[in-house]
């Protein structure tokens, strides 16, 4: 097990208790028992129940009592009814920071519970990618807005079927524990249409009807659906999404757009047509980043956007993993702090062997 050094916020408050009656008896020894700062020392046992545990404030009680009756008798204070006053306040600051203790241990213990829980939950909602699928190698980034999260509303996929290796990358539009059922829905429809849909669009559409059944009022998920076959091309299906980057081996970038753009999932009822598909060359030595809109609207203190096609040259570490990385701490950079939305990054690189490609510009299907 790793040590796990604590804040020095909270070192300081742990010696709080032991240093606030040290700093009482002082002054009550110099003041003398016409002052009445024998009182505070109860302040020790109530530092200790906001930070230590219900032993440690019972010892600090024990202590500040002991204290107590020593000051009190050089005071000369237990000949009128001061001394046992300051007895009777001193243990009910004890008591009171017993109970206190007990109940933020109770309340740490749940929440250390609901935590785990919760990265259980990550961890069956958005499993690893496969290190490589096919001729692709993939890494991926997940940050959530809220420090102490393990789990929001991005999702992304990766699978490997006999139709070629298919992705989705999505955001779950709102936070909590809604955006996760919803996001385990559409990972659940995908996981299984990815094999059973022979095309993309068929795929799309069952995706859509899955959603909608699922979500009511104005509710919708964002996602790009891809499609990397046999052909040097990567083929889209983009449902409001961001669209993906590009990037080929002399460091240009392409942002491929949709000819036609279409509705989020779960906004299909309203009448919109669905996505048309494009294709987009994609050959070994390039690179796809697929992401949500935590990434390119992650703005910093000026108000400017990330400008990700500006920082395409971090994603030349031979290694996926590291590029991605440097990626993100790039973006956390640029934020100079927590993200207010979850961002999430997926790099495949086409490592496969084939032919040369064209210029990248989309092309419809019929």
């Amino acid at each position: 097990m790793t040590y796990v050094k604590p804040p020095q916020s909270w070192t300081v408050l742990s010696c709080m208790p032991v240093v606030v009656m040290a700093v009482v008896a002082v002054m009550d020894v110099v003041a003398g028992p016409g002052v009445g700062f024998l009182p505070l020392v109860s302040l020790g046992p109530a530092f200790s129940g906001l930070v230590g545990g219900w032993r440690r404030t019972a010892l600090i009680g024990l202590v500040a009592l002991v204290l107590c009756v020593g000051l009190g008798l050089y005071d000369g204070l237990f000949e009128d009814r001061r001394g046992f006053i300051a007895m009777a306040s001193v243990a009910g600051v004890t008591g009171v920071g017993i109970a206190a203790a007990v109940m933020r241990s109770r309340r740490e213990a749940e929440l250390a519970s609901v935590r785990s829980i919760a990265e259980v939950a990550q961890r069956v909602l958005l499993r690893p990618v496969p290190l490589t699928a096919g001729p692709l190698q993939a890494a991926v980034s997940y940050t959530s807005a809220v420090a102490e999260a393990r789990i929001g509303g991005d999702l992304y996929e990766v699978v490997a079927t006999p139709h070629g290796i298919r992705v989705i990358v999505g955001d779950v539009q709102g936070k909590g524990l809604a955006a996760v059922e919803t996001a385990a829905v559409v990972l659940g429809a995908f996981r299984e249409a990815a094999y059973d849909e022979p095309d993309l669009v068929g795929l799309g559409e069952r995706l859509e009807r899955s959603v909608a059944r699922e979500l009511e009022g104005e509710k919708f998920v964002t996602a790009i659906l891809a499609e990397i076959g046999a052909h040097n091309e990567a083929l889209f299906l983009n449902y409001g999404h961001p669209a993906p980057m590009v990037v080929r081996p002399d460091g240009a970038v392409d942002f491929p757009q949709p000819l036609v753009y279409a509705l989020p999932l779960g906004l299909g009822a309203h009448g919109s047509e669905g996505p048309k598909p494009y294709r987009v060359d994609f050959a070994p030595g390039e690179q796809l980043l697929l992401y949500t809109d935590g990434v390119t609207e992650a703005r910093d203190e000026d108000g400017r956007f990330y400008p990700v096609g500006e920082r395409a040259h971090l994603l030349k570490d031979p290694d996926a993993h590291r590029a991605l990385e440097a990626l993100r701490a790039d973006l956390a950079q640029h934020v100079g702090g927590p993200p207010h939305d979850d961002a999430a990054m997926l790099l495949l690189r086409y490592h496969g062997h084939g032919k040369g490609h064209g210029e990248g510009k989309a092309v419809p299907m019929g």
